[in-house]
């Protein structure tokens, strides 16, 4: 049987980071676009739903083929308001319009590099015994071979003190960065739990150039930079 697969994106108006990201152009077109445009590429997904509170961004979205079936409440648009209600708050919307769906998948606007394989990969990993899959990069500094923490004025100590000290990085274990590339989970788990940690999690290893998540302004140049490569190898 095929499961119906829902993409959500949210968006919202502010931003402290870099005021406007989602409505700013990249590579032509506003970067809240980038991750519609993925969506819809994508064969597993049925739908693309925006959630927002601006009502230009829910224009934006309607021209690149986003639905918009609700405005999201401005109490869930807030710097501080956890993303994880205005998941919920999509969910109970949405079904109300198409009934019960299978597969949630959030893809945000921050991520613009993101691929469709990417996503497919995701869906393909939610198994049975995995409530959420995530995305990855491989950590650029690992706490138990060179980072460190401080315990007191003047004096730092490695994060984690292995039993048996490594020599080199990679003999320690690995750990990873989450990444803004894609979240998958089912909507009754969503609706019944109050993180994603709450559950047993998998997660896609992403190359780093398809990681980049934009909050300031170096982040926007870089994805213009890696972007832009894309273009001059063919890649676009």
């Amino acid at each position: 049987m095929t499961l119906s697969c829902i993409a959500f994106i949210f968006a919202r108006g502010g931003s402290k980071g870099l005021p406007g990201k989602n409505k700013k152009p990249l590579n032509g077109i506003p970067l809240l676009a980038h991750s519609i445009i993925t969506a819809k590429k994508s064969p597993s997904i049925s739908h693309v739903i925006l959630s927002t509170e601006d009502k230009e961004l829910a224009e934006i979205g309607k021209e690149f083929g986003a639905e918009v079936p609700f405005i999201r409440p401005k109490e869930l648009a807030a710097d501080n308001s956890p993303e994880w209600l205005s998941w919920q708050h999509a969910i109970t919307e949405v079904q109300k319009i198409y009934g019960k769906f299978d597969v949630f998948v959030s893809l945000p606007p921050t991520a613009p590099l993101r691929s469709v394989e990417d996503v497919e990969i995701c869906i393909s990993l939610l198994k049975e015994d995995v409530d959420v899959v995530v995305t990855c990069t491989e950590a650029a500094r690992n706490p138990y071979f060179n980072m460190l923490r401080a315990v007191e004025k003047n004096k730092y100590v490695i994060a984690f003190k292995p039993e048996v000290p490594f020599s080199r990085r990679q003999d320690a274990p690995s750990f990873y960065d989450m990444t803004t590339v894609a979240y998958v989970s089912r909507p009754s788990f969503i609706l019944n739990n109050s993180g994603l940690f709450d559950g047993n999690i998998d997660a896609h290893i992403v190359p780093t150039e398809r990681a980049i998540d934009i909050d300031t302004i170096f982040d926007f140049k870089v994805a213009e930079l890696m972007s832009n490569l894309e273009k001059v190898n063919g890649n676009d």
